[in-house]
């Protein structure tokens, strides 16, 4: 009896070498936003990794903002400590593009075979493209949505059902709210950070950023004339006060700011700070010019970096799954974006009913028809270009330079950075 365990014994040995459990490949994953993403990516790697046993999410720190994840990515790019999969804001695409970082999805999309069938069209793959490149996939995106207080909006005389369609109907009621007292403001516009809101007001009016060539800068043209003069409005007739983006954001969830402007990709955040202290309300920006006026596309991509053939054929599982239905139907209610997967919009076993039970949500949906892509500069000094328009911005909120100074500053300073032919 005794020899016969030992020959079990020895058999049970033989079958763990003969059939060894299949490797692991883990991934680094690196992503921006916490406070937006944090919670959406622990769902999407935990339901990722029960599907697909044979491969380990890991996340490196994340960045605080889009403009410090790509200095991150240029910093490690090359390197051992470069992450494996990234997300990238949609405007620096082409800055680690240009720089041949990003690993291209093409020869993935072609041997996959069934993209729009996955809800991949291809405008939603247009997105994340480079000059033709499949750089990424588009994984959350956004468009500026106004937020109201409906309580103030009432206080001051306005109905709530019907909130501004237009830009003197926003200031004129922003003053309504300012003159309540009380220490309330009349807006929040969310110019801080980087050029995207400022891209609201612009495309709106139907304006650019550059010439067609890229040689020269046209936002200072009538359309951008225009959208700064709106800011400059806001300012001195609509109660728009000196805040940062935190400040601005702690004073609209206290039901201290009537009207707020900034990326429906915070309305989760700002229906669980709100709770119950004030009716809050979403609708449409106004557009400047309502025929011609677009609005940009925020949000990110997420971007395969590792040149190591395993670990891609694992990364892009883990882009398409991400990208994909289930990580749009996890995306949207979990922070405000707008689907990037037309199979998860429409199909009610992720969204279609979502949208009909959460009537706050809409207002970014209904405005993805003027999405247009967010407008990404060329060249190797594209974070500097936004930290130019942002400063040049911050003297109109501040007074300290008229619309016209502000802009023609911004517009020679721009110049100056784009790169020589």
């Amino acid at each position: 009896m005794k020899h016969f365990r030992q020959l079990l014994a020895a058999a049970a040995v033989s079958m763990t070498f003969a059939v060894p459990a299949e490797a692991e490949t883990v991934l680094t994953v690196h992503y921006p936003m916490p406070g937006f993403f944090k919670d959406v990516m622990d769902t999407i790697s935990k339901k990722f990794m029960e599907e697909n046993p044979e491969i380990r999410i890991t996340f490196a720190n994340p960045s605080a903002t889009y403009e410090e994840g790509i200095q991150t990515i240029m910093r490690q790019a090359g390197t051992a400590e470069m992450p494996d999969v990234t997300f990238i804001g949609l405007n620096r695409l082409r800055m680690v593009n240009e720089r041949d970082i990003p690993v291209d999805l093409g020869p993935f999309i072609a041997k996959d075979g069934n993209m729009a069938e996955q809800g991949f069209s291809e405008n939603i793959l247009k997105l994340a493209q480079v000059n033709g490149k499949q750089v990424g996939l588009a994984f959350a995106t956004s468009n500026p949505i106004m937020y109201y207080n409906a309580d103030l909006v009432r206080k001051a005389g306005g109905d709530p059902e019907n909130p501004p369609k237009t830009w003197d109907e926003v200031i004129a009621l922003g003053g309504k709210i300012k003159a309540l007292g009380d220490g309330v403001e009349g807006i929040d516009f969310r110019w801080q950070g980087d050029d995207w809101m400022f891209s609201a007001l612009l495309f709106g009016a139907g304006g650019r950023m550059l010439a067609e060539d890229e040689a020269t800068v046209a936002f200072n043209g009538p359309e951008g004339q225009k959208a700064i003069e709106v800011l400059d409005r806001m300012v001195k007739e609509g109660g728009l006060p000196v805040l940062t983006k935190q400040a601005g954001e702690q004073a609209f969830v206290a039901g201290k700011v009537g009207v707020a402007f900034q990326t429906t990709g915070a309305l989760r955040n700002t229906i669980k700070n709100v709770g119950g202290k004030f009716d809050l309300r979403t609708a449409a920006i106004p557009l400047i010019d309502p025929v011609n006026g677009k609005l940009p596309t925020g949000g990110n991509a997420v971007v395969i970096l590792t040149r190591d053939a395993e670990k891609q054929e694992a990364a892009w599982k883990f882009a398409k799954f991400a990208a994909g239905p289930y990580g749009a139907s996890v995306v949207v209610p979990g922070t405000g974006y707008v689907p990037n997967n037309e199979l998860a919009a429409k199909s009610p076993d992720y969204l279609a009913n979502f949208y009909k039970e959460n009537p706050l949500f809409r207002a970014g949906l209904e405005q993805m028809p003027r999405m247009i892509p967010w407008y990404a500069f060329p060249g190797t000094n594209g974070v500097k270009v936004t930290q130019t328009i942002v400063e040049n911005l911050s003297r109109v909120v501040e007074q300290s330079a008229t619309p016209e100074e502000a802009l023609d500053d911004a517009a020679a300073e721009v110049e100056s950075l784009l790169p020589r032919s």
